[in-house]
């Protein structure tokens, strides 16, 4: 009986609070259009690239519908980009901290997070991969341009912006899958952020420390 009413009386478990909201529906809608459009751009550009993957056409639609709607598609990204960068630009800034943590990235790596400096909203990773991906995609964007019309550039430009597509592409994809694992495998509790919008306060307190103290500061949680 004793032990029933010591069970009984025990405190609630940390992952029973209150969660704590990290994007709001506006930044979701915003981060899934941005994504779901990447995603056809690469599957459609890699069917486009390689005649070995061509057999990924069908399954957007056929050949000619994908050569339509890539450079479409790939406007919409940029567009929902710029959209999503400039509330998170400041954010994303590199600051000493990041860098420390950068240097010490094995314990992290080897999740010994509590020898690494406290991160905010957004670790050096996520910052690296924003302007990874912000710099990718103006290249795509500028760099598709004469590839959509390509009777208005000489033959010249386009073979820069060839070049240029693809090697900026390449980076975006590599970013896109490291982005991909880490959100879900990688840190598992991350995925819930952008699908429900908020992340539980042992989560934030584990991953995001000084995001988290600041919250309490501010007595949002």
């Amino acid at each position: 009986m004793d032990q029933l009413k010591q069970t009984t009386t025990q405190p609630r478990p940390y992952n029973d609070h209150k969660d704590i909201e990290r994007f709001s529906l506006r930044e979701r809608l915003v981060h899934w259009t941005v994504a779901v459009s990447f995603v056809y751009l690469m599957l459609s550009g890699l069917a486009l690239y390689f005649p070995r993957l061509y057999w990924i056409a069908s399954l957007l639609g056929g050949g000619t519908t994908i050569r339509v709607w890539h450079p479409y598609v790939g406007a919409v990204f940029f567009i929902t980009f710029t959209i999503m960068f400039y509330p998170w630009k400041r954010c994303m800034l590199l600051y000493p901290e990041d860098w420390e943590w950068l240097r010490n990235i094995w314990s992290y790596i080897t999740h010994r997070d509590k020898t690494l400096p406290e991160i905010g909203r957004f670790d050096p990773g996520q910052k690296i991969f924003f302007w990874l991906m912000a710099s990718a995609g103006v290249l795509l964007f500028v760099s598709g341009i004469p590839l959509w019309f390509p009777e208005k550039f000489s033959w010249n430009v386009r073979l820069v912006s060839i070049f240029t597509h693809e090697v900026a592409s390449t980076a975006a994809i590599a970013g896109i899958i490291t982005h991909i694992y880490m959100g879900t495998i990688g840190v598992p509790g991350s995925l819930s952020a952008m699908t429900r919008g908020k992340v539980t306060q042992e989560w934030a307190k584990t991953h995001h420390a000084r995001w988290y103290r600041r919250l309490k500061e501010k007595g949002i949680i």
